[in-house]
C-alpha cells in the first residue's frame, strides 16, 4: 500500500501542556471537512493546576472535544456553562462567531487529575459559514456503540456501519471511537470520499478486501486512507483509535489562527472585529481573553 499517507503530531506548547496537532499539516490540509485535529495528553496535574485556555473567537467552523479521561469546563458567549466528562461530545458551532473558554473544573482542582482526549475542527460549507452560533452537548450514553469481531465501535457523529449519531452535523461526514481487544479487527466499509485512521494507543494493521500486503500503523500515526475501498484493521493486543472522514467540502478554506473561512477578508475583519472588543464576551469568564498573536 504504498500510496498510503502517513502524518505525523507537531508538539504544541498551549500553556501549562502540550498537544500533538495532526491537522492541518503539509502534507494534507484537510480529511473530508476536518480541518483541524488536536491530541490532548495524556496530561497529568497537580493538585491546584489544570487547563485554563482563556476566552477565544471562532468563525466558520465547528469544535467537536470528546475526552477519554478528565473534565473540561466549557463556556461560551451564548451563555453555555458545560462540563464534558468521558464519553461526552461537545459540538460547538461557531458559524458567524462565538467565544469560548475551557477550563479544569474548580472541583476537579483540589486533587491530581489528568485529561486526555481529542479536538476536531470541522468547516462548514459556504452556505453555513454565516449560520447561527450553537452548542450541543451529548451524553456518552446517547452515543451508538456495537461490539463487532473484539472490537467496541462507538460513533460520535455522522453515520458508519449501519450505526447513526444523534448529533446534527452541517456535511456528510462520520467519526467513531474503536477499542480492539486482544485479536480483534474492525472492517471500515467504502461510502466516503476521504478517509483516516489515527492510532492514538497500540499498534494496528490495515489491509484491502481483495488481500493485499498489510501496512502497519504505529501509535501517533494518523493514516489517510487513499483509495474509496474496503479497509480492514487488525489489533494483535489492546489498541485505541478513531476513524473519521467525509466528503470534500465546496472548494479551499483559509485558516488563521482560532478562524476558518472559504474568504479571506472574513478572517481579515474577524480578527479586527477580535481586537476591537466587538465578539461578546463569555458570562461567567468575562476577565480574561486570548489576545490576537502577532504573526
Amino acid at each position: 500500500m504504498s500510496d498510503l499517507l502517513k502524518l505525523h503530531p507537531k508538539e504544541t506548547d498551549l500553556g501549562g501542556f502540550s498537544v500533538r496537532r495532526l491537522l492541518p499539516s503539509f502534507q494534507k490540509k484537510m480529511i473530508g471537512p476536518f480541518i483541524f485535529l488536536d491530541h490532548i495528553g495524556p496530561a497529568k496535574f497537580e493538585a491546584g493546576k489544570g487547563v485554563d485556555v482563556r476566552p477565544h473567537p471562532h468563525i466558520g467552523l465547528a469544535t467537536v472535544t470528546y475526552l477519554f479521561e478528565g473534565e473540561l469546563h466549557h463556556r461560551d458567549s451564548l451563555g453555555n456553562s458545560q462540563v464534558i466528562r468521558p464519553g461526552d461530545v461537545n459540538w460547538m458551532v461557531a458559524g458567524s462567531g462565538i467565544v469560548h473558554s475551557e477550563r479544569s473544573p474548580k472541583e476537579l482542582r483540589q486533587s491530581s487529575h489528568s485529561l486526555y482526549g481529542l479536538q476536531f475542527w470541522v468547516a462548514l460549507p459556504k452556505e453555513k459559514e454565516e449560520m447561527a452560533a450553537s452548542f450541543h452537548h451529548t451524553p456518552s450514553e446517547r452515543l451508538p456503540t456495537r461490539m463487532d469481531s473484539g472490537c467496541r465501535i462507538k460513533l460520535i457523529a455522522g453515520s458508519l456501519a449501519g450505526l447513526e449519531s444523534p448529533i446534527q452535523t452541517q456535511s456528510p461526514l462520520f467519526y467513531a471511537a474503536l477499542d480492539f481487544e486482544g485479536q480483534a479487527s474492525f472492517e471500515l466499509p467504502e461510502g466516503y470520499r476521504e478517509r483516516a485512521v489515527y492510532l492514538l494507543e497500540g499498534d494496528l494493521e490495515l489491509s484491502t478486501e481483495e488481500g493485499s500486503s498489510a501496512e502497519k500503523i504505529s501509535a501517533g500515526e494518523l493514516a489517510v486512507l487513499p483509495e474509496s475501498k474496503t479497509y480492514k484493521l487488525r489489533a494483535s493486543q489492546r489498541a485505541r483509535a478513531i476513524v473519521f472522514g467525509g466528503e470534500p467540502l465546496d472548494g479551499d478554506r483559509h485558516i488563521a489562527w482560532n478562524f476558518v473561512s472559504s474568504d479571506a477578508q472574513r478572517i481579515s475583519k474577524a480578527k479586527m472585529d477580535w481586537e476591537a472588543g466587538k465578539f461578546p464576551k463569555v458570562p461567567g469568564d468575562e476577565e480574561e481573553r486570548i489576545p490576537l498573536p502577532k504573526s
